[in-house]
């Protein structure tokens, strides 16, 4: 590790540092984003980008007393190297190593747990609020990007906060625009003048002084104020933030250590909201993330020195979705495709390019984009919404008032659903079929393999309604795509394997865990009946009803939360037909999962087939076979 980067342990040792050490520091830092991101994988392109931002903002205010507020906070690595926890960055976004999002829990200098976008300020405001109340003193800043501000939730919190007129600072950091020399140093003047104390005085002095003069008087007093204001709206750059009632300092250039410290200083004193647009460059110092910063965003391992990746063994399901829906529109001109801020995350890059007026990038507005799509679908055309599941959560409303309401032929092509891996408990998009199945009209489906979700999607342009497909983050199950389609029946399961002692309902990613202990059973000699769910909503009642009668016992398993899952809606069928039935439900329990790898998660929950197997046998003593033993737990007590 470099000398002065060894020399930061806090906010303090930083402070400590001369202009030109915290210039090299941002170099050393740069260097281990670099390899811990190649060697981890994570968001780099954002954070090489807010470096030198970093520096400043921890070198001007005082964490944890001064409170920052990373706006979805994928650009917070900077952030946790400069508050003591450097050396955690091997650890980054490992099972229980380092969040890669800010986290309360893990440090005091982390003011506020984010990982969804455009709620920063809110936040910022809460807090400034309630240090008003309280009768205290610390600023407040909350950092967000250009894109966090395309989401309807920062336009509120901007409206609410230049009413308040509250003490807070937000720094708008604007990674699209190109830093222009002339530009830069015309505004680092124009922020030095506006930004110094003396100014304000300045302009309230001579106010003053114009209205004690005769023949002056206030009225000429007021008149010169509204010329001002006149020319302020000609000349200078961010008036609707200084019409929201915020005092708009920019553009900063975002990789002048020096500027930044200066407006800083000076906005730190500043009364009211006060918003600062910094530019800055999104991959800053590392050419690969500079040439593709979309693929940089966020990244799996990666070479260092070529920036290439290892190639995937087989083509995810978001690749396969990326296929299907632009062969889709060939076929059918109805066909529009819908994506919240997420083009290539969920494979629409090919279609944006192939049908640009059939498809629309919204921004981060999951709910427009929810009832822009209904807005579609009842004017004719076949909307195909393509959001991730933990993101969908924000439009709950909109799904249920705009589309299902209506009975709205909506796709909601539902993507990173289940355990997502190393994005952790923002990002597990484990509820969406507890906050989907209970809203009329909706068909949900999940696929156990690759083949079975190209049907789904085909059977889904057949339904008059809206639709949710979910699908894991990452590849199949390996099987032979075929060429030809079947429409599924609606509402009907799959008979995978006839057995005689158990029966297993699985859906989705865990019929893929469920086959394994299958044989993992069979292996014991006890022969299991699998029965692939396939729809969570209309569910296979009489299949249920048929199990239950036949077996006594069941268990289901998916890679949803328990409470109000796939599960609970199957006991839901056999209590209301009163069938008597032992049920054990498998899937995530009522708790947010951390942060690792999805196979190390599984085993944490006991959702390998060997630990089903286990909790097979610690209910129902009576199947365990003598070669059973051998299993962890079994016999233990």
């Amino acid at each position: 590790m470099p000398d002065i980067l060894k020399r930061v342990d806090s906010p303090q040792d930083l402070k400590k540092l001369s202009l030109a050490e915290m210039n090299d520091l941002a170099q050393d830092i740069r260097q281990l984003l670099i390899s811990s991101v190649a060697q981890c994988g994570g968001h780099l392109a954002a954070n090489l980008g807010v470096v030198e931002l970093t520096i400043a903002l921890h070198y001007v205010f005082n964490t944890p007393q001064d409170k920052i507020i990373w706006d979805v906070g994928h650009q917070s690595y900077v952030h946790k190297i400069l508050t003591g926890r450097k050396d955690s960055m091997s650890t980054l976004r490992q099972y229980g190593g380092m969040s890669g999002f800010p986290k309360s829990e893990e440090s005091a200098h982390d003011a506020f747990d984010t990982g969804h976008s455009s709620t920063s300020i809110s936040a910022a405001v809460g807090m400034a609020l309630a240090r008003d109340i309280k009768d205290q003193d610390y600023s407040v800043v909350a950092v967000m990007g250009d894109g966090a501000l395309t989401g309807g939730m920062a336009y509120e919190a901007l409206n609410h906060a230049g009413n308040e007129g509250t003490d807070i600072t937000v720094i708008l950091n604007d990674n699209e625009m190109s830093i222009s020399k002339n530009v830069g140093a015309m505004s680092s003047y124009l922020n030095r003048l506006r930004t110094d104390p003396s100014y304000s005085r300045t302009k309230e002095e001579i106010e003053s002084v114009l209205s004690k003069i005769p023949g002056i008087g206030p009225n000429i007093a007021k008149a010169a104020g509204r010329f001002k204001d006149s020319v302020k709206h000609l000349m200078v750059p961010g008036v609707w933030f200084e019409e929201l009632g915020f005092t708009y300092i920019g553009p900063v250039n975002g990789h002048d250590l020096e500027q930044l410290t200066i407006v800083l200083n000076n906005v730190r004193t500043m009364k009211g909201p006060v918003l600062v647009h910094v530019i800055t460059q999104k991959g800053r110092g590392y050419q690969p993330a500079l040439n593709d910063p979309d693929l940089f965003h966020g990244i799996g391992p990666f070479d260092i020195n070529t920036g290439k990746q290892p190639k995937k063994p087989l083509p995810s399901y978001t690749e396969i979705f990326g296929d299907y829906i632009l062969d889709k529109a060939q076929e059918d001109s109805a066909v529009v495709a819908i994506t919240a801020a997420m083009t290539s995350g969920t494979g629409l890059k090919r279609f944006a390019r192939a049908y640009p007026e059939r498809f629309f990038d919204v921004g981060i507005c999951e709910q427009h984009a929810v009832t822009m799509a209904a807005g579609m679908a009842k004017a004719g055309l076949k909307p195909v919404v393509c959001i991730y599941s933990t993101f969908l959560q924000r439009a709950y409303d909109q799904i249920l008032h705009d589309v299902a309401l209506q009975n709205l032929p909506v796709i909601f092509a539902i993507d990173r659903a289940g355990l997502v891996g190393e994005d952790g408990p923002t990002h597990h998009g484990v509820f969406d079929l507890a906050y989907l199945r209970n809203i009329p009209n909706f068909t949900i489906l999940a696929p156990g393999d690759e083949n079975e979700f190209l049907d789904m999607l085909e059977t889904a342009f057949t339904i008059k309604g809206p639709v949710a497909i979910r699908y894991p983050r990452g590849i199949g199950e390996g099987a032979k795509i075929h060429n030809e389609r079947q429409i599924l029946k609606i509402g009907k399961a799959q008979l995978i394997n006839e057995g005689q002692d158990l029966a297993v309902l699985a859906v989705g990613r865990a019929l893929g865990i469920a086959r394994e202990f299958v044989n993992v059973m069979a292996g014991m000699g006890i022969q299991v009946e699998l029965v692939n769910a396939r729809f969570i909503k209309p569910l296979d009642q009489e299949m249920i009803i048929s199990l239950s009668q036949r077996f006594k016992r069941l268990i289901t398993i998916e890679d949803n939360c328990l409470e109000g899952g796939f599960g609970s809606a199957v006991l839901e069928v056999l209590a209301d037909h009163k069938m008597e039935c032992e049920v054990v439900r498998l899937g995530i329990p009522d708790e947010f999962i951390e942060q690792g790898r999805v196979d190390i998660l599984f085993d944490y929950l006991d959702l390998t087939p060997e630990a089903i197997a286990e909790t097979v046998f610690n209910n129902w003593p009576d199947l365990i076979p003598s070669q059973a033993w051998g299993l962890r737990k079994i016999g233990e007590s």
